[in-house]
């Protein structure tokens, strides 16, 4: 049973048939429809041209060469923009994939059969015609049956379809992971036959099948897939040189494994935060030092958080969600107990990762313990932890959070504008990190008094030597604490 098309769609469709020309709504949509899933995208397939599709919505444009009109209609919920767009496509066929990405030339095919030969797979070789009042689904690959028995098979020849466009292999295992289906043993083996074509890919279009899979609903299950079809040697290489490397002590996975199941049972739903469950401990392997019980992993988070912000730049990840990933990763060892850690420590840690961070860096924590086999993912001590972070949260970890400015060292105390009065500030900070009460204006500006006496460079040193003495304090307690991990 297909639920009611939106308005938006049935009045492109109308419209284009009204003109004479033939209308479908067509590819995934279609398959989503019959799953009872809303559709992300919609698109149509239409034997108009371009330019006739264009004359029937003033409101479209057309920026390709692919025979794709964009079509602008109301919105179907709220956001952002002030309209949806619903791609139309006129029928077409391509030629040979001479790079293994995109066709050679592309022309128009007079019918829909046409159209449909060139898809990828059944269940998104599906086209939907409005019928009166009712929806006829047109098939010519049994893409339905392969919905109903949750197969992924290709159209056609599978080794011509991944000859034509190597992404189509990684999308096949996106799909295994974002609808949980199987894929079928001669379009398997496809994949593992030609995995090499994975080279002639750009890694932007590998970065986005990779979120894809990476927010799918089995994100482990796609990278392990990924793995065993020879495809992640192509993508994340660095992962699988955790391949049986054993780890120590409380840790009774390998280093692949443990990163897999991290991944798997990963608490957030957002994209860093799960990249970061992965990547947590990649660079374990070129830290190990030792064997059996009495291995190390020494300075394995700032080593694994380099590797990630290599992996990250190459598949062309965004700056922001990059820095993200490799902050997360570089801390992950973060130490606390109630029993030996003061408020001060959580406020340098507040301080190095950023508050609104914080529940991200707990929740790679809880990956981490999931996915080392421990039961119980939320222990009292993390519990504790989210209790200090949400005590501490309006405790003073910046500059800007002091009881005084820049302004008021000059307005009150005379001081002369100039880098000094920030090298002040920062040793101010430093000292009320550790005692949150002398965040005080009167004491605050008293001991800018006395630190005024010192020379700029001393000050900047002042400033540095408490960040490094805390620093080298709490990386002690890692240390000591985590040395196996």
């Amino acid at each position: 049973m297909i639920k009611k098309i939106p308005s938006q769609i049935t009045e492109v469709l109308r419209t284009i048939e009204k003109a004479g020309f033939e209308a479908y709504v067509v590819g995934g949509c279609v398959r989503d429809l019959l799953m009872q899933r809303t559709p992300r995208d919609w698109d149509v397939t239409t034997n108009a041209k371009p330019e006739q599709v264009q004359s029937l919505f003033p409101e479209s444009f057309y920026e390709n060469d692919f025979g794709t009109v964009g079509v602008k209609v109301a919105r179907f919920s709220p956001g952002d923009f002030e309209y949806d767009v619903v791609e139309v496509t006129t029928f077409r066929v391509e030629s040979k994939y001479s790079d293994k990405r995109r066709p050679d030339a592309v022309r128009f095919a007079d019918t829909l059969a046409e159209d449909l030969s060139r898809r990828d797979f059944t269940i998104n070789a599906l086209a939907l015609k409005i019928a009166n009042s009712d929806y006829e689904i047109i098939d010519l690959y049994a893409g339905q049956k392969d919905l109903q028995n949750k197969i992924i098979r290709t159209v056609g020849n599978p080794v011509e379809r991944f000859d034509e466009d190597a992404l189509r292999m990684m999308r096949a295992i996106r799909f295994h992971s974002e609808l949980g289906f199987q894929i079928e043993p001669a379009t398997y083996a496809a994949i593992v036959n030609l995995k090499e074509n994975m080279q002639h890919i750009s890694q932007e279009r590998i970065k986005d099948e990779l979120v894809k899979i990476i927010l799918s609903d089995d994100p482990a299950g796609g990278i392990d897939m990924l793995h065993e079809t020879g495809l992640l040697a192509y993508v994340i290489p660095e992962l699988e040189t955790g391949v049986g490397v054993a780890q120590s002590h409380h840790h009774i996975y390998t280093v692949y494994k443990h990163c897999l199941l991290a991944l798997k049972h990963c608490p957030s739903p957002k994209l860093e935060v799960r990249l970061a469950s992965l990547f947590h401990d990649i660079a374990k392997p070129q830290a190990k030092r030792g064997q059996g019980e009495e291995a190390t992993f020494y300075n394995h988070d700032y080593l694994g958080a380099k590797v990630t912000e290599t992996i990250m730049r190459r598949l062309r990840f965004s700056k922001e969600v990059t820095e993200k990933v490799r902050m997360l990763v570089e801390n992950h060892m973060f130490y606390y107990n109630p029993e030996e850690v003061g408020e001060s420590s959580v406020r340098r840690l507040i301080q190095k990762v950023g508050l609104e961070n914080m529940q991200d860096l707990i929740d790679v924590r809880v990956a981490d313990r999931l996915g080392s086999g421990v039961p119980k993912a939320k222990p009292y001590k993390l519990r504790h932890l989210e209790y200090m972070v949400e005590k501490l949260s309006h405790d003073a970890v910046s500059v800007k959070m002091l009881r005084i400015n820049g302004s008021d060292l000059i307005g009150e105390l005379g001081f002369q504008p100039g880098p000094k009065i920030g090298a002040i500030l920062d040793v101010l900070l430093s000292e009320v990190i550790e005692h949150s009460a002398k965040n005080e204006k009167g004491f605050l500006l008293t001991r800018a008094k006395e630190l005024e006496q010192e020379d700029l460079q001393k000050l900047r040193e002042m400033a540095k030597m408490k960040i490094e003495e805390k620093k080298e304090e709490d990386d002690k307690e890692i240390r000591d604490k985590y040395w196996v991990k």
